[in-house]
């Protein structure tokens, strides 16, 4: 009788910690995959479409990283570009700073419906040099990721129709990072 009792348990137990599986997130645009973050005006902010590229133009030799990310009415892009390069799929591991020379472009951009009806994403602000960097940690060129950090700040100064200053509009991203981000790779003769 105990052996019997002591099968039927073992059975339970087993049934019970088998339907206790944790299911497996496989969606790159989930919240849990963190590929891409930030901090919006100290909320988090984890976009559910990203899309990130580096690519190599052989007439000007300049590779340029590209991310864009979006989620309900925020987007966020920045791109790095590096004169003199080669023609890789890697990319240079290194802190780039908003210079003002366009190395380094970083946007915000909020939903707002234009003069048609359409809603679309407009840029919100700029970014002064040296309110922007974003810093290259690490890349895999096999799998195709990259992962670094970002942050800046974008400043939108608001006039009346007399031309006089009203406000300043201040939309800080901060503690923005990118983790094993996918990226692909092409070049001016293949895209």
């Amino acid at each position: 009788m105990r052996k019997i009792q002591l099968i039927v348990l073992l059975f339970i137990s087993a049934t019970y910690f088998q339907s206790c599986k944790k299911d497996a997130i496989t969606s790159a645009s989930t919240i849990s995959d963190k590929i891409l973050a930030a901090n919006i005006n100290s909320v988090e902010w984890y976009p559910d479409t990203v899309s990130a590229r580096i690519s190599y133009n052989a007439t000007t030799q300049i590779k340029t990283f590209s991310v864009i990310g979006t989620v309900s009415q925020k987007r966020v892009a920045f791109n790095i570009n590096v004169p003199n390069s080669t023609n890789t799929n890697s990319f240079p591991l290194n802190t780039y700073k908003v210079d003002g020379t366009g190395a380094v472009n970083m946007t915000y951009y909020t939903q707002q419906k234009d003069d048609s009806g359409n809603y679309t994403f407009i840029q919100t602000g700029t970014v002064d040099p040296g309110s922007g960097s974003a810093i290259i940690t690490a890349i895999d060129t096999v799998k195709k990721v990259i992962t670094g950090t970002y942050s800046f700040t974008a400043k939108k100064v608001n006039y009346d129709s007399n031309g006089n200053y009203i406000s300043i509009e201040i939309n800080q991203i901060l503690l923005g990072s990118f983790d094993n981000l996918p990226y692909i790779f092409n070049n001016s003769d293949n895209q």
